[in-house]
């Protein structure tokens, strides 16, 4: 019970922040294990003291926070939306770069009440109706099952296992150290949101963490197979010990910067607004799917595979690689109105590039409307095309997909 953490990493503040600022990554969430192992041995003050982050959230949601013009629009409330884009932007209500969104979030919005339809199962229907969607849900939400196989979890859930199997004796030697690695991660996770995502994009920084947290478990894994601590506990540690922590914390640091919370931007970034809260809907369950799995079974798998747990989970960061290259496109810079653009591009490794490209020759040769691409037929049979005329005059007409 001392181990308890608050988490402010939900569906609801990835769609925000994903439809709020496009390609800014949602905050990571914070943990107060280290705090709360520190306090008072009892319950109700153990409680009370991860009440305090919670309750800053609360209290600065009214204070800081705006709604998101793209709710707001699909509200009816058309004036307080530009209001608060106008914020968001730093820009004049006539400036042509506001117009221009302005513009495309109707389109969108108009777009999903064609093709998705309206009711509660209709996001349903259109995301598992359709295989290009379907295929791509599996995509995104499987990057989950490779966020927990990076150890993460284990780490969160039975730290002091964790560092015993280093050679980390102490209850309070042991809770100093789960205490720096959560201060580790957040400040790294810090340097992930306002410094990293959005200069080196989704997917690089994900394969830079993979390679990371594989060879720094790979090292662990080693050292503890030749050192073996756990035969010999001491109250200080062996030159192994101290080398295995070193690389701990290495790869706490290429996690928090990279897998922490990077997948879930990545799905809030991958789906139309008429079926993103299915999306992240589907994405938190399969989270959640498997933590359960690993805070089930890691007690087992140390018992039974000692130092081989750490090889488990380099190997498994080595697979993610190959499913980071082949499967997902880069996100980053794509608007949130051109993400099924993304997606139809034969190639997800240079996806990004020909559509970035595709878009910037749109703006800059062709004289009169932006040509936006949707896609609400699978690849192969027709494709809707939206332009954007002089004042805000939309077109829709349907032409074969070449």
């Amino acid at each position: 019970m001392g181990f308890k953490r608050v988490e402010t990493t939900y569906t609801p503040p990835q769609v925000y922040n994903c439809e709020r600022l496009q390609n800014m990554p949602a905050k990571p969430r914070l943990q107060v294990d280290w705090l709360a192992s520190y306090t008072e041995r009892s319950l109700l003050r153990r409680f009370a003291v991860q009440l305090i982050p919670g309750g800053l959230f609360a209290i600065g949601i009214p204070l800081v926070l705006r709604e998101s013009p793209r709710w707001l629009v699909s509200r009816n409330r058309r004036d307080e939306a530009i209001k608060n884009l106008c914020y968001l932007r730093k820009l004049d209500m006539e400036d042509p770069y506001l117009i221009e969104e302005v513009n495309l979030i109707d389109i969108q919005l108009e777009h999903d009440r064609t093709a998705v339809g309206v009711g509660f199962w209709s996001p349903f229907k259109m995301v598992f109706g359709r295989w290009t969607l379907a295929r791509r849900l599996i995509i995104v939400t499987m990057l989950f099952m490779w966020q927990n196989g990076t150890g993460i979890n284990a780490v969160n859930y039975y730290s002091p296992t964790i560092f015993k199997s280093i050679g980390i004796t102490g209850s309070n030697t042991s809770l100093l150290t789960t205490g720096v690695f959560g201060v580790m991660k957040a400040i790294c996770s810090l340097i992930w949101a306002f410094l990293i995502i959005d200069r080196w994009g989704r997917r690089n920084i994900l394969i830079l963490g993979a390679v990371g947290g594989a060879i720094s478990m790979y090292v662990i894994g080693a050292l503890i197979a030749v050192d073996k601590p756990q035969l010999h506990p001491s109250t200080t540690l062996t030159s192994g010990g101290q080398a295995s922590v070193a690389f701990f914390y290495i790869w706490t640091f290429f996690y928090a910067i990279s897998w922490n919370g990077t997948p879930w931007v990545v799905c809030a970034e991958s789906f139309p607004g008429g079926v993103r809260m299915v999306s992240q809907t589907v994405a938190a369950t399969s989270n959640w799917f498997w933590n359960f799995l690993i805070a089930r079974f890691t007690p087992q798998m140390f018992e039974g595979m000692g130092y081989g747990v750490y090889l488990f989970f380099a190997c498994m960061q080595v697979l993610s690689i190959p499913y980071l290259i082949f499967l997902l496109p880069e996100t980053k810079n794509v608007p949130l109105e051109e993400v099924d653009r993304l997606w139809q591009c034969a190639s997800p490794w240079g996806a990004n590039n020909k559509v970035m490209d595709e878009l910037r020759r749109e703006r800059e040769v062709q004289e009169g409307p932006v040509t936006i691409l949707h896609q609400d037929k699978p690849a192969g049979e027709e494709a809707f095309v939206e332009d954007i005329g002089a004042g805000g005059k939309n077109e829709v007409d349907q032409i074969e997909q070449v």
